[in-house]
C-alpha cells in the first residue's frame, strides 16, 4: 500500500513513524509546503522566540532517520489539489498517485483584515519559522509591542516580549482573557502572573484598526484610546486547513470531518490533527494540541493498516509564561461548577472543572502534582467530589 501523508508537522512525522513501527512496508510521502523538515510549533512561541532553543532541537527526527526508514519527504512543496477519481495528490512540482492519503495539515493563523491594517509591516503571527523570522529581529528591548489576543499565543507572546525588554500592552477584546479556553480564576491567576512582570493588559475593549502607512505604527481602540506601538502581534486564534479537503468534496464540520478511526468521507483520505474533527457527544470535536496531534496520528496509522480501534482521545495541554508552567488536563466544556487549591509559590495553585458532578478538568500552575493527579483520576474515570479536593491535605489520597 502506497501512502501519502499531507502535511508535514507533528502529527505527519508521528504517522509516518508508527506505520513503519506497526510494520508497513510500502512506500510513505510525506509533502509539506516549508521548506524543513518535521520540527514541533509549541517552543516557537516560548523557548525558541527567546532565543533558548535553536532550530536543531526543534526538529523532530535527523536527516539519516528519514532515509533510514525509507520515507520520501517533499519539502517546500505546496498541494493544490486533491483528484480522488484518479487517487493522485497534484501539487505545484507534480503528481503524487497513492492509496491511502492523510491530510495532517494543521491550522493556520487567523489575521485582521486589510481594511482594519492587518497587512501592514510590522504586524506579526506566530505559527511557522517564517513568522517567528519576521518578528524576531523587531523585538528589541526598549520597544512598544501590543499584543492583540489573550489566549495562549498572545500571552506566551507577551511573556517572551517583555522578558527580552520591550514594553507590552495586551488587549482582549472579550470581558476577559482566555475566556473561551479556561474558568474565570485561571484567568485570574494568568492576569496576576502578567501584571508582576509589568505587561499592561486591557480587557473588554475591542480594536477599531492598526494604524500606520507604511508600517504599523499603532492600534486604535473601539473606546477611541491610541496605543502607539513599534510592532503588533496578532494572536486572534487560528482555524483549521480544510481548504483542499473542501475543494475535494470531503466533508467539512469543525474542521476536516472524520469518523470514530479518523477516516473521512473519503474511505481512501484520512485526517489527524489540528485540521481534522472527530465525533464527540456534543458534535464534532477538534483538538488544537501536540498530544492530540501526536495520538490521533498514532491512532490513524493503525488503523489505516486495519487495526477498526475507535480514537478515544485523553487531552493535556500546557502553557509556558515567564518562569510559570501552566498544565491543563481533560476538557473543560460545558462545565457547572469549579474548586480551587492554592499552589505553593506565589503565582500558583489548581482549578477543579466538574459537570454534573463529575470531575473533568484540571488547570494547575505551577503545580506539576495536581496536574499529574487529575489527569490520572480523569482517565481513570474517577471523581473524587469537590469537597474532598478542596479539603484534601494530600492530594495522593485521592487516588
Amino acid at each position: 500500500m502506497n501512502i501519502v501523508i499531507l502535511g508535514a508537522g507533528q502529527a505527519a512525522a508521528s504517522m509516518a513513524a508508527k506505520l513503519r513501527a506497526l510494520g508497513h512496508q510500502g512506500p510513505i510521502t510525506l509533502i509539506g509546503d516549508e521548506a524543513e523538515p518535521p520540527y514541533q510549533r509549541p517552543p516557537l512561541s516560548k523557548a525558541y522566540l527567546l532565543g533558548e532553543m535553536g532550530l536543531d532541537r526543534l526538529t523532530l527526527r535527523g536527516a539519516e532517520w528519514w532515509a533510514e526508514q525509507g520515507i520520501t519527504l517533499h519539502l517546500a512543496e505546496r498541494a493544490t489539489g486533491i483528484d480522488r477519481a484518479r487517487r493522485v495528490v497534484v501539487t505545484d512540482k507534480g503528481e503524487h498517485p497513492y492509496d491511502a492519503l492523510a491530510l495532517t495539515l494543521g491550522a493556520s493563523p487567523r489575521r485582521l483584515p486589510q481594511t482594519m491594517g492587518g497587512h501592514l509591516p510590522g504586524v506579526h503571527v506566530v505559527r511557522n519559522l517564517a513568522d517567528i523570522a519576521a518578528a524576531k529581529p523587531a523585538l528589541v528591548a526598549g520597544r512598544r509591542l501590543v499584543v492583540i489576543g489573550g489566549g495562549y499565543i498572545g500571552l506566551e507572546a507577551a511573556a517572551v516580549a517583555r522578558k527580552l525588554g520591550l514594553h507590552v500592552t495586551l488587549v482582549e477584546a472579550a470581558p476577559r482573557i482566555l475566556g473561551r479556553v479556561a474558568s474565570a480564576q485561571t484567568a485570574d491567576m494568568i492576569r496576576a502572573l502578567h501584571r508582576a512582570h509589568g505587561v499592561d493588559i486591557i480587557e473588554g475593549v475591542g480594536i477599531e484598526r492598526i494604524t500606520g502607512t507604511e508600517a504599523a505604527d499603532g492600534v486604535t481602540l473601539s473606546d477611541g484610546r491610541h496605543l502607539p506601538a513599534d510592532l503588533v502581534i496578532c494572536g486572534i486564534g487560528v482555524a483549521p486547513e480544510t481548504a483542499l479537503a473542501e475543494a475535494a468534496g470531503l466533508a467539512v464540520d469543525n474542521g476536516i470531518a472524520t469518523d470514530v478511526q479518523g477516516r473521512s468521507s473519503d474511505p481512501a483520505i484520512w485526517a489527524a490533527g489540528d485540521c481534522a474533527s472527530f465525533p464527540a457527544p456534543d458534535g464534532q470535536m477538534r483538538l488544537e494540541s501536540v498530544g492530540n496531534a501526536i495520538d490521533m496520528a498514532e491512532a490513524v496509522a493503525a488503523n489505516m493498516l486495519g487495526a477498526g480501534a475507535d480514537y478515544l482521545p485523553k487531552p493535556w495541554f500546557w502553557s509556558d509564561q515567564f518562569d510559570a508552567k501552566l498544565q491543563i488536563a481533560g476538557l473543560n466544556a460545558g462545565y457547572d461548577q469549579v474548586v480551587t487549591r492554592p499552589g505553593a509559590g506565589t503565582h500558583g495553585g489548581s482549578v477543579w472543572y466538574y459537570r454534573d458532578g463529575r470531575l473533568i478538568a484540571v488547570d494547575a500552575l505551577n503545580d506539576a502534582r495536581a496536574y499529574m493527579i487529575g489527569k490520572r483520576l480523569i482517565e481513570g474515570g474517577k471523581s473524587p467530589s469537590p469537597e474532598a479536593v478542596t479539603e484534601a491535605t494530600d492530594l495522593k489520597a485521592l487516588m
